[in-house]
């Protein structure tokens, strides 16, 4: 089998960079011979080693930064539901003696405990700068498929480890996966429906707005620097589009409801359900607040617009037949289709990433559940059973998870599952209640 060589430098635009040319060794075969499916809907989770990383000086800094990176590795990597994270229980490895490096590693003692893929790490703290070396291994092939190595503060181990993340679910998945996005959403814990931000785990929740009023419906724009929500702050839902950076923001006060806003992919400009007109019917808007043209212009109410990742569809939720259901309008023909037929109340459509699905909430049985859909609307798969109301679903940047709010457990908390319903989880434990969560579809490590 040919091996190539890939030697590269790549700067790292947070406070830290990959220090000197690093190999990195993949097989030539590789767009053929994919590690996961992310397709497969009874994927078979990847038996995963991660050892603690070797030290190099022996510190007390140092060994509590290693443990902690290995610690964050295991449980990020183990987020995406593809991995098994194995006991290091079972391992015959020792970090403060054994090697690393390919030449030093004894693949038999990990395909012995059943580990097919392997990371090991090499941390070094000196002078107040941490260097870390990460490496992924196939270890029934006995060889090393990835290798990096990074340098910074040690403020920034976390970052540091969610950019080997990526790489790997890349070199795996072909997609970067979700480590450097974000999720909004709605949190009662001030005392008042308010916009928080937390990162894709749930990790470091922070407040966005302080209004001290009802806001709802946030949105993120492609580039992550504008977040668009509804507030009742001036007396009635309006529109608020705040920049991120200067936490400055301007408003949409048309007469009426201005409601559930949503961004054009890679363009300054966002939908939105507008009501000064009579119905409500869902228009579109300058990033600055500005009516471009109504895209919706039959009777009933027209909400929730959620875009195409392309920008030339909308799937957005209409009582033109008389309960809520899911449309899709095509805007350069102009023409719209009716997307789900069962049941009788279908909201909150979310467009995935990939284009081929959306995931929506549908009240069945007189609970709210998740659903996804084809595009062409074949029979729809649901995705939360007999576990409260679940509602507001939002998919990761690179589709393979959803995000949504569940009362499963009393209060409204947010909760995170594969694309396929699987690894049912909370995302983070909060005062109050949680609601409405979006993800973001930008890299803030960019």
């Amino acid at each position: 089998m040919i091996v190539r060589c890939l030697r590269s430098i790549v700067f790292i635009s947070l406070g830290f960079f990959l220090i000197g040319p690093m190999v990195s060794v993949a097989q030539s075969d590789a767009d053929q011979y994919d590690y996961i499916d992310i397709s497969n809907p009874f994927l078979r989770k990847i038996p995963l080693a991660v050892p603690l990383f070797k030290n190099v000086t022996g510190t007390g800094e140092e060994e509590r930064l290693s443990k902690s990176a290995a610690e964050l590795l295991s449980s990020s990597l183990a987020y995406t539901g593809y991995f098994k994270i194995l006991d290091r229980g079972a391992f015959l490895f020792d970090p403060a003696k054994d090697g690393v490096l390919t030449p030093q590693i004894n693949f038999a003692n990990w395909t012995v405990i059943g580990a097919e893929l392997l990371i090991t790490g090499l941390c070094e703290v000196t002078n107040g700068r941490l260097a870390m070396e990460l490496r992924l291994f196939d270890t029934f092939k006995n060889k090393r498929i990835l290798g990096k190595k990074y340098a910074g503060r040690p403020a920034d181990q976390r970052k540091i480890i969610h950019r080997f993340c990526s790489e790997v679910i890349q070199y795996l998945t072909g997609h970067k996966g979700m480590f450097a996005s974000k999720i909004a959403f709605v949190s009662t814990g001030s005392g008042n429906k308010e916009i928080y931000s937390c990162e894709f785990d749930g990790y470091s929740p922070q407040q966005v707005t302080r209004n001290h009023e009802i806001s709802l419906f946030p949105a993120w724009s492609s580039d992550g620097r504008y977040l668009a929500y509804t507030s009742f702050k001036g007396g009635k839902p309006d529109l608020f589009i705040k920049n991120l950076a200067e936490m400055r923001e301007v408003s949409v006060a048309e007469k009426g409801i201005n409601i559930t806003p949503a961004w054009v992919p890679g363009k300054f400009e966002l939908a939105a359900a507008l009501s000064f007109s009579g119905d409500q019917e869902i228009y579109l808007l300058t990033g600055t607040g500005k009516i471009i043209k109504r895209l919706t212009r039959m009777r009933g109410s027209d909400i929730s617009p959620s875009w195409s990742p392309d920008g030339k569809k909308i799937a957005f939720v209409s009582t033109r037949s008389g309960n809520p259901q899911i449309y899709i309008k095509d805007l350069v023909s102009d023409k719209a289709r009716r997307l789900t037929y069962k049941g009788n109340y279908n909201t909150q459509p979310c467009w995935s990433p990939r284009g081929d699905k959306i995931t929506y909430s549908s009240l069945v049985d007189g609970r709210h559940n998740i659903f996804i859909i084809d595009v062409d609307g074949l029979e729809p798969l649901q995705l939360t059973h007999e576990s409260g109301d679940n509602e507001a679903p939002s998919w990761s940047p690179d589709g393979s998870m959803i995000v949504f709010s569940s009362n499963r457990e009393g209060l409204f908390r947010i909760y995170v599952m594969t694309a396929f319903g699987t690894d049912q989880r909370r995302l983070l434990m909060m005062k109050g209640e949680q609601t409405n969560p979006k993800w973001s579809m930008n890299d803030f490590d960019n």
